[in-house]
């Protein structure tokens, strides 16, 4: 048969296994595998050693000091930091995913239980939500066994001095003793309600890049009619970037009001939500029309991969990324920076707690600006000679 004579027909296998292979590694190759390693989570030891009653001296804060920086088998990384204070303001500049506080009287508190009025001591777990959920719930977690065994190791310690003295151990000190010390869960910058289990900002991210996509493409071929009109260079590339960032700030308007009105998204910052979003959405339209000017619609085929690529990471801990992920994709697309922007707006006090994020955007919003200003001078192509031929041969 003819149909099967056609060269396309037996390069359609490659090419369908060349897209599985690039599109199976934007989607699922970046992070399919990965697992937390080195988070970094504040350690609070404010212990002082208390004295037993059969003499000795206990320091449990210092024990449990040793035994978890020493350890290597969670995936954590113990920053040591001098105050409750302090940790809440690293967890407040998002520092740490967490945070463990051991309070002054941990082991006045284990002591007291071999005593006729036990009173545990309480140890604080802190969980920091809005850094990344993903993340905050693998540290709660974490902490809630090292608690666990810690306790349990405490406990099999002082029943055993306790059974080598002659008198009967108390029933309200062994009842304690299951549970040397009372454990205190918080969890600070919370996502709120309908924010996709934290992931809010990422998902809000995609939508923004592709608004701002559809609308560099229509601006693009609105330039492109407009040459064909007369327009001289200038006349058809300036009035893109103009439109562009009003329609771009008209959508993140929109998308905000959507989200919180269709969907029951809790916004406590709306407005500077609305803000950061024009400013991502204007960044991306901008790096996008520019390509577009200059490349034209091939343009398409680095923007999608570009956003597929990106997509499975805006919602993931750096920290649970592999290397290679890290320092190849995450480390530069500009998608993250508008996601993790995102997340300090809504999750931290607004425009006030964005850090560099935003100013990587300005950059990529000026550089690309400029960019898009500059196709202005690129050379169009002459008209094609058979066409100026096919006019000739008509007159």
């Amino acid at each position: 048969m003819i149909f099967f004579k056609q060269k396309i027909v037996w390069l359609s296998t490659l090419i369908v296994l060349v897209v599985l292979v690039v599109f199976g590694a934007a989607m699922m190759g970046s992070v399919l595998g990965t697992k937390p390693k080195d988070v970094p989570v504040a350690l609070v030891v404010l212990d002082q050693p208390a004295q037993l009653p059969s003499g000795g001296t206990l320091a449990v804060g210092a024990m449990m000091k040793e035994k978890l920086t020493a350890s290597g088998q969670l995936p954590i990384s113990w920053k040591l930091v001098g105050s409750e204070e302090a940790a809440r303001e690293g967890l407040n500049d998002r520092d740490y995913y967490g945070a463990l506080i051991l309070p002054a009287d941990l082991s006045a508190g284990v002591a007291s239980l071999a005593g006729p009025s036990p009173k545990p001591a309480t140890v604080q777990i802190i969980a920091n939500e809005g850094m990344n959920t993903q993340a905050a719930t693998v540290v709660k977690q974490a902490l809630g066994q090292v608690i666990k065994m810690a306790g349990a190791e405490l406990s099999a310690s002082l029943l055993e001095q306790m059974g080598q003295q002659a008198d009967a151990i108390p029933v309200t000190a062994a009842k304690s003793l299951l549970s040397p010390f009372q454990v205190q869960e918080e969890t600070v910058h919370a996502v709120g309600a309908n924010n996709a289990s934290g992931n809010a900002p990422g998902s809000l991210t995609q939508i923004m890049w592709l608004g701002s996509l559809v609308t560099g493409v229509l601006l693009f071929l609105a330039g492109g009619s407009a040459r064909k009109g007369g327009a001289g260079r200038w006349a058809s590339v300036v009035p893109q970037p103009v439109a562009g960032i009003v329609i771009v700030g008209a959508a993140s308007a929109f998308l905000v009001w959507m989200a919180s009105g269709w969907y029951g998204m809790e916004l406590a910052q709306a407005v500077d939500t609305w803000l950061f979003l024009w400013l991502a959405g204007a960044a991306f339209f901008l790096l996008q029309s520019a390509l577009l000017n200059w490349i034209g619609f091939p343009a398409m085929a680095i923007l999608v991969l570009l956003m597929f690529f990106s997509m499975p990471l805006l919602n993931m801990a750096p920290e649970f990324l592999s290397s290679a992920t890290h320092d190849w994709i995450y480390s530069w697309t500009p998608l993250r920076f508008a996601a993790s922007g995102t997340r300090e707006v809504m999750y931290y006090g607004g425009l006030d707690a964005v850090s560099r994020n935003a100013a990587v955007l300005w950059s990529i919003a000026g550089g690309f600006l400029l960019l898009q200003l500059a196709s202005a001078f690129k050379k169009v192509r002459a008209p094609q000679a058979a066409s100026a031929s096919s006019t000739a041969a008509k007159g």
